[in-house]
């Protein structure tokens, strides 16, 4: 990669051990780990596979539309 990006991710506990992990910046790059390190390690490699790929195949980068707010509740 030429420059580096960040991204944030999104660690998910799951019931029977281990982490899922999405990136909403990325909806097309879900991983997995065992623990949290390998599932943060797991993430990255995803992360670089995915841009990598799309870039070679010459296709655009689907990005997630996001937008954060904040809700207030008692």
């Amino acid at each position: 990669m030429d420059k580096l990006e960040e991204f944030e991710i999104i660690l998910t506990p799951q019931p029977e051990g281990g982490f899922t992990v999405t990136v909403p910046e990325l909806p097309d790059v879900v991983t997995e780990g065992d623990t949290r390190e390998e599932a943060i390690d797991m993430a990255r490699e995803a992360i670089e596979g995915y841009l990598e790929t799309v870039a070679n195949l010459g296709y655009p980068i689907r990005r997630g539309i996001r937008e954060h707010i904040i809700v207030h509740a008692s």
